[in-house]
């Protein structure tokens, strides 16, 4: 997400909050959008980080052990982002006496709960903890070799044909390395380890501990069963045995059940669905235990450097085995293992070895992508995933396509090795970029393709990924710019959507008056694009050699409706939106706006998403420029008027039409002049200096959000005051022409006749609206206008003055326009005042209640 759009809709839900908090600030959100954006820094997990925010929770905590308990089980699982949730509550914990007071206590949480008369019995309510704890688990985590097999078939059956392993591969037991499992611990013909003589039970138990280290049970020593397939093996001694050397297998004996949980490791990953030293050891050991040269203490002697390295892989298998982990969340273990044995050489060099095997099939899926832009991931482990549904075709229908090409290709969390999740985003958009060129027709062949092989230093393959991304980038820019037309296609659409060309509008408007007059349901599409094209032809727009994707579109809900659908995107509220009814009745004026058809690849910039954005800017300068129109009429209205004796009523009501017209004027010069345009010039010169593709969308997101903030178009409250005053004004202008058009219209017929029935006519227009005027009708309407007029103008202004001494300093270009003779002054100064007023007397009430409280509780 770039920084505009990050603004854009971080700027939303806080005046979202503030709503449903029902704070009210003379700020404004943005001050505190401004303090978020400060504050926002990411999160770095290290182990050091990790273990002080672990060890500041358990010392805050009521049962720290548990705690600690938990947080190794999860940790043993893999779960992602843990680290960053700890820091999260230790800093929560840090700050308790902050916090204290804002959150609701334990106890008011409690008695919330069902009484303990409730209807639900324990055993209901073990039952419905049951199924929930079903329900939320992905997959059971002793899912059996042959399940998760077949599972995994499954899945992948659409990509490729695997080789089938038969049934018999699991079902004949003695088919392992591992120990098989038997009822009986021991044979009951064999005789007691504690009849025999010490030496004998030496040689004894030797032997056995050899045949374990290999997966076979002994005489003496026997492998317990577990009904979890990936838990730690558990031995059962003879107990006749002698003390002493009962003690040293005790401790000889971990290394054999890391190597039970190896072998089921590698046995069951071994299948085509998933991708020596320690038995040459067991070799020399049994060989000198023929020749007689070995004692229990050689043997534990002999096994230490072994055991490690055991305790290690076995620590590894168990943890993927928890996790259930494929793919990135593999190699995410393996990196994290790697990393903390910093000061044991030789564990550091065994994870090494494991993570860099690991690593080769996921780099070459990783390198085809970013050279060629193609994905190959028969397993589903790359941690971009292709949506084979969505095409291109998708970015014109759907509006909520937050990044270009977003839908089709898409970032797996789940499968994001973390030693690449800071170039991700990277990643992803760089096969993205070579894709689009690939779909253009254009041949891949990136210089700078080389092996990508696993390093502690991150760096090493960061420089890779670097480099082919800057490639896609500026492979995708010159494709846009130099083939495409980029920036000629963004000035044509600048000049329809942003009322660019003047005489154009004013063509358009003059010819489709009549039909805008209509309900949208009234309205032919087909008259429309007739009246569309003529207005091009006959314009300078015809010059623009994309004129012709243009196109006319009616929408079924208004401006405001439009806005708060937009607002809407990627929050709750977008659910529980639905069309207001009133909207299926728009007039053709309320419901009209352009469209632009964007062809393939240029739709990556201009797509749904932006086009949405421009129709919000042209619906609302083409609503501007309705008022004025109509505003104007009511001029030429006046002027035919002089005829009549006027009394004072005209006289206040050809006042305020000048007040609303200045309105209307100033209003679309600042948006026009002061806000769209420098903000495209900026736009333009920084599209002189981009270099990456990434740049074009980030530099063309903040034009177009800048310009809707500036317009009003991102703040409803301040959007309403100015959708009330165009009303006025529109209804105004309609009451001013039925009063004084009514009885010309109505004496049309005499105007061929001869000159007396004309003056006959002219004086019966005259004495109508000398008799609206005398009998008070017309002014006291015209004075209820005046004072609408007014409230909402100063209402405006006083929102105004409120967001500018926040931050949107902008606006007061508008202030200064609107009451450029402070004419207005004594009435902000006066609202000012009240709300002064309201809030101290807000503020002594609240005081009062809590002082009121204190002694309650004294």
């Amino acid at each position: 997400m770039n920084h505009g759009s990050q603004e854009f809709r971080l700027h939303h839900h806080v005046n979202q909050l503030m709503s449903q908090l029902g704070a009210s600030s003379a700020e404004g959100p943005g001050v505190y959008v401004d303090l978020l954006q400060r504050n926002m820094t990411p999160y770095i997990s290290t182990q050091i980080t990790a273990h002080r925010a672990k060890k500041k929770i358990a010392e805050s905590s009521k049962t720290p052990v548990e705690f600690l308990q938990k947080y190794d089980e999860l940790k043993s699982r893999n779960v992602r982002d843990l680290d960053s949730l700890t820091n999260l509550l230790s800093l929560i914990a840090e700050d308790e006496q902050h916090f204290g007071a804002s959150l609701t206590p334990a106890t008011s949480m409690i008695g919330q709960l069902p009484a303990t008369g409730s209807k639900i019995t324990s055993d209901e309510l073990e039952k419905i903890k049951a199924e929930l704890m079903k329900n939320t688990k992905q997959t059971s985590s002793a899912m059996s070799a042959e399940t998760q097999s077949k599972s995994l078939k499954e899945k992948q059956s659409r990509n490729m044909n695997l080789p089938v392993q038969p049934d018999w591969l699991f079902q004949r037991p003695f088919l392992t390395m591992d120990f098989v499992e038997e009822k009986e611990l021991f044979d009951p013909n064999v005789t007691p380890a504690g009849s025999l003589l010490i030496q004998q039970q030496e040689s004894m138990v030797i032997d056995d501990l050899l045949c374990c280290m290999e997966g076979v049970e002994g005489q003496y020593i026997q492998a317990v069963s577990h009904s979890d397939r990936y838990s730690q093996k558990e031995f059962k001694v003879d107990e006749s045995l002698d003390p002493a050397l009962r003690e040293l297998v005790r401790r000889i004996l971990p290394i054999s059940a890391n190597y039970s949980l190896v072998v089921r490791f590698i046995e069951e990953k071994s299948a085509f669905e998933y991708g020596l030293n320690y038995t040459v050891l067991v070799a020399q050991l049994e060989n000198q235990f023929r020749v007689g040269h070995l004692s229990l203490q050689k043997f534990w002697f002999y096994l230490q450097p072994m055991m490690s390295m055991m305790e290690i892989l076995a620590s590894i298998a168990r943890s993927i085995n928890k996790g259930e982990c494929i793919g990135g969340a593999v190699l995410s273990l393996l990196h994290e293992k790697t990393s903390s044995l910093i000061g044991d050489n030789k564990g550091q060099e065994l994870c090494l070895f494991l993570t860099q095997a690991a690593c080769v099939p996921y780099f070459e899926i990783l390198e085809r992508w970013i050279y060629k832009g193609l994905i190959v991931d028969p397993y589903s482990e790359f941690l971009v995933e292709e949506n084979s549904v969505v095409g291109k075709e998708k970015l014109q229908e759907d509006y909520n396509d937050s990044y270009p090409f977003g839908m089709h290709y898409t970032i797996c969390r789940e499968r994001v090795p973390v030693f690449l999740e800071t170039v991700a985003q990277k990643i992803l958009s760089t096969g993205k970029y070579l894709n689009v060129v690939r779909q253009c027709g254009r041949n891949v062949q990136c210089p700078n393709a080389e092996e990508m092989i696993y390093t502690i230093k991150e760096r090493d393959y960061f420089e890779h990924i670097e480099r082919a991304y800057t490639y896609a980038s500026q492979l995708l820019l010159e494709l846009l710019i130099k083939e495409k037309e980029l920036m000629s296609r963004l000035r044509s659409v600048k000049h329809y959507f942003l009322l660019d060309h003047g005489d154009f509008i004013v063509q358009f408007m003059d010819m489709a008056d009549e039909e805008m007059a209509k309900t949208m349901d009234e309205i032919m599409p087909q008259r429309l694009e007739s009246l569309l094209e003529l207005a091009l032809r006959t314009s300078t727009a015809n010059a623009d050699p994309f004129k012709d994707d243009l196109k006319v579109d009616l929408l079924g809900y208004d401006l405001v409706t439009m806005l708060f659908k937009v607002l809407s995107i990627e929050t709750k509220l977008e659910k529980d939106f639905h069309v207001d009814p009133t909207d299926l009745h728009l007039s053709g004026l309320e419901a009209f706006t352009f469209d632009y058809i964007v062809k393939w690849p240029v739709s990556l910039v201009l797509n749904r998403k932006s086009l949405i954005r421009y129709q919000m800017l042209f619906r609302h300068l083409f609503y501007c420029k309705h008022v004025e129109r109509q505003l104007c009429n009511v001029w030429i209205t006046n002027k035919s008027s002089k005829i009549f004796k006027l009394q004072s009523a005209y006289t206040s009501g050809y006042a305020l039409r000048q007040r609303m017209l200045n309105f209307v004027l100033n209003f679309q010069y600042y948006m026009m002049v002061e806000v769209i345009e420098p903000n495209w010039v900026l736009f333009e010169n920084n599209l002189q200096s981009v270099s990456t593709i990434d740049d074009v969308l980030a530099n063309h997101s903040d034009f177009l959000n800048n310009c809707l903030k500036d317009c009003m178009l991102t703040d409803p409250e301040l959007l309403r005051i100015v959708h009330k005053l165009m009303m006025v004004c529109v209804t105004f202008s309609n009451f001013i022409q039925l009063t004084k058009m009514s009885s010309l219209q109505g004496s049309v017929k005499g105007r061929k006749d001869d000159p007396l029935k004309k003056e006959t006519a002219t004086k019966v227009v005259q004495e109508h609206l000398d008799q609206i005027a005398s009998s008070h009708k017309l002014e006291g309407t015209i004075a209820t206008f005046d004072s609408n007029f007014r409230r909402l103008l100063v209402d405006l202004l006083n929102k105004i003055v409120e967001r500018a001494s926040g931050c949107d300093l902008k606006l007061l270009n508008i202030l200064y326009r609107l009451d450029f003779n402070h004419f207005y002054d004594s009435q902000l100064e006066s609202v000012s005042a009240e709300r002064s007023t309201q809030e101290s007397r807000a503020e002594h009430e609240q005081r009062k209640y809590q002082d009121h409280d204190a002694h309650d509780a004294r």
